[in-house]
């Protein structure tokens, strides 16, 4: 028979042999060959002839695979041969080396690296005071929407860590230290579906949200309060009582104890019949920390807002929490002064009512609660205190903790809010800086602060001309620092009218440092809406503010932002050492180095009058010039300037930018006049930073 011309016959006595073809089956199916015709002949060996039909390969098909369509078992002999299974036993060990070598080396690495800094140390702190950020309702009154509103000018100055004032439920409409409800928002702020809206908008944009927590007191209409008065079970002594005693008709109160805001710390009540003690205003009952159902009252309150996603706490007036148990007169400060005439409260060293024994325990055990919430990764819990011991600055160190038991990450720093238009000078801000450094303990973190909602603008304390320089200090200093609003526009005090149904719970010597915030030139500052807001507005706000700032080339707003910016990006500025170089009544000025890195930054900050100072007479091998990355004076920027003859004007700062490979630290001049908080070193070859220089 005629046989198909795309055929090809096999032969094959006494078995079949398959050289990768796939066997044929009985029966027809698609896609498998195609038996055409078997022929038996009479030959004494049994011949099979299998006639194949193979297609036609299409020209772009893919080229066979070598081995493909090999059976296991013919596969198993070929990976046996010496070649295949040497080459895999190669391939196999190398692999298990280079396993070994990369867990190595990562132990290496985390072994020598330095801690890493957490996020409150990596950015500035912007604090907040709400009442007068935002007002996002027109009621003249600024709330917790208008803070999220505004939450993209925290972006474009890069802070990332965002501390609000109180807001808690308050009698008093201002400062919100009297506290009626601790896990309630006041009214005037908005409600709690407000706050929690503002906080995960705060943290959808990489932003840490920190508050106050006020233990020390509550005010006079907390329920608390109205029990205890009342002698109602276990909140009869919440708060800290004790007998008057009534002479001529007039109650006379137990010692001479003063209320920080002058007068007796005790007030009487006529319906608990006795007197109460408040440290500040009488509005503002002391809790009882030496009864412990106060102090579990206070870990259930910091419990409750970390549960709502808060990122740490300043705990207000610290140490205030404990007062002594025997209840006995302060000591005079002039012996000689009639004692019924004391009313100041400086007139009195205050032995029994301030840092007692146990304070410090009270505090290890809010660090401990709010330790259990930083367990998850990468939602550390801060913890800052206020104590403002000045001048015994050692009291401020004990809030660090010690080597065995952690407590404050730092103590707020409130040494440079005293600096004033008197007694600023290069020598007031050496003393202030250098204070804090030598006193605080090895290896610990500084932080740096020029404003809060209870002192004067630093433009009205010291003159406008010196907010830039003062922006510059606070920038470049290691450690973290806090700006309070307004600060980063150089916003000075203002003379505002209270708008109050109640002016007698308002002191006006307390509001110039409050006014609203200023966003623009429109009515009210863009503040607000509203006809009349809760202060008035300063009137220098068409030339002060954010909208007007951003459109100037070398406005404060953008030197902060570049400092800020400078400071996040450059590794000498936020990890590396501080050593002083110069300090004069005109000029104090400083350098930030890194081990291993040959690139420095010096400051040079005039807080006096205009000046040249020769540093490379100070600073052995110093560069003869430098280029001036950032100033106050922008059109000075990318300019060198000769290192032996740097010029300043009152006012104005200079970073220098050079290049050595001896740094200050390292020479025996300035062993004294170094500190580094939490070392590291560098290295080009690997772009890493490790501990053990």
């Amino acid at each position: 028979m005629e046989e198909d011309p795309n055929s090809v016959e096999l032969k094959q006595k006494a078995g079949h042999e398959n050289n990768g073809f796939i066997s044929d089956h009985d029966g027809k199916e698609e896609g498998k060959p195609e038996k055409v015709e078997i022929r038996r002949n009479s030959k004494e060996e049994d011949t099979h002839i299998y006639s194949v039909r193979i297609d036609e390969i299409p020209e772009n098909a893919p080229p066979l695979k070598p081995y493909a369509g090999m059976p296991k078992d013919v596969l198993l002999q070929f990976s046996n041969q010496p070649c295949y299974r040497i080459a895999r036993e190669i391939i196999f060990w190398l692999i298990i080396v280079a396993t070994l070598a990369i867990i190595a080396a990562t132990i290496a690495i985390i072994a020598i690296s330095p801690k890493c800094l957490d996020w409150w140390q990596r950015s500035p702190i912007y604090q907040v005071y709400p009442k007068s950020f935002k007002d996002s309702n027109n009621d003249g009154s600024g709330d917790l929407k208008g803070v999220q509103e505004k939450i993209d000018h925290f972006i474009y100055l890069d802070v990332k860590n965002i501390w609000v004032a109180p807001f808690y439920k308050s009698s008093l409409k201002d400062f919100n230290y009297a506290v009626d409800d601790h896990m309630e928002v006041d009214p005037t702020f908005g409600t709690m579906a407000d706050f929690d809206s503002m906080i995960s908008a705060m943290h959808d944009k990489g932003l840490k949200l920190i508050i106050d927590l006020i233990p020390n007191h509550t005010s006079n209409k907390h329920k608390w309060f109205q029990l205890s008065r009342n002698r109602t079970d276990k909140y009869t002594d919440y708060y800290i009582w004790h007998d008057c005693a009534q002479v001529g008709g007039v109650r006379v109160p137990p010692n001479n104890w003063v209320s920080v805001y002058g007068d007796s710390a005790w007030e009487y009540d006529v319906t608990r019949n006795q007197c109460y003690l408040h440290q500040f205003r009488k509005e503002q009952p002391d809790l009882n920390f030496n009864n412990p159902d106060v102090h579990e009252e206070i870990l259930n309150i910091i419990k409750f807002w970390l549960g709502k996603g808060v990122d740490g706490f300043t705990i207000n007036s610290a140490k205030f929490i404990l007062e002594a148990e025997h209840f006995r007169d302060e000591p005079q400060v002039n012996k000689l002064q009639d004692p019924a005439t004391i009313s100041n409260y400086a007139e009195l060293f205050h032995d029994y009512t301030t840092t007692q024994v146990g304070m410090h325990d009270i505090i290890r055990n809010f660090r401990q609660t709010i330790n259990k919430y930083s367990r998850e990764p990468g939602r550390y819990r801060f913890m800052g205190t206020e104590s403002n011991d000045q001048p015994a600055i050692d009291k401020t160190m004990l809030y660090y903790g010690n080597s065995f038991i952690q407590e404050a990450d730092f103590p707020l720093n409130s040494y440079l809010l005293d600096l004033s238009r008197t007694n600023l000078n290069g020598l007031s801000i050496f003393s202030n800086v250098d204070l804090w450094m030598k006193s605080m303990p090895s290896g610990k973190w500084p932080s740096w602060m020029v404003g809060g909602p209870s002192y004067s603008r630093i433009s009205s304390r010291v003159g406008r001309q010196y907010i830039n320089v003062m922006n510059m200090l606070l920038l470049t200093l290691p450690g973290t620092p806090t700006t309070y609003y307004g600060e980063e526009l150089g916003m000075e005090d203002g003379s505002p009218n209270v708008d109050t149904d109640k002016p007698e719970e308002y002191n006006p010597v307390e509001y110039p440092e409050k006014t609203p915030m200023q966003w623009d030139s429109s009515e009210n500052a863009g503040f607000s809406g509203a006809n009349k807001t809760w202060l008035s507005i300063n009137p220098d706000y068409e030339a002060v503010n954010v909208e007007a700032q951003k459109n100037e080339q070398y406005s404060t707003l953008n030197l902060y932002r570049e400092l800020n910016n400078l400071r996040n990006n450059e590794l000498p500025l936020h990890r590396g050492w501080l050593c002083y170089t110069w300090s004069d009544l005109n000029v104090f000025a400083y350098v930030r180095e890194l081990d291993g890195l040959n690139k420095v930054f010096m400051m040079v900050l005039n807080f006096g009058g205009a000046s040249t100072i020769n540093m490379r007479q100070e600073v052995p091998d110093l560069p003869a010039e430098a280029k001036i990355r950032l100033s106050t004076d922008g059109s000075r920027v990318g300019k060198a300037v000769n290192t032996g003859s740097i010029e300043t004007k009152p006012g104005e700062g200079l970073i220098l930018e050079y290049k050595t490979n001896k740094p200050v630290h390292v020479k025996e001049a300035f062993k004294d006049k170094c500190f580094i908080s939490q070392k590291a070193c560098y290295t080009s070859a690997f772009d890493l930073l490790y501990s053990s220089c």
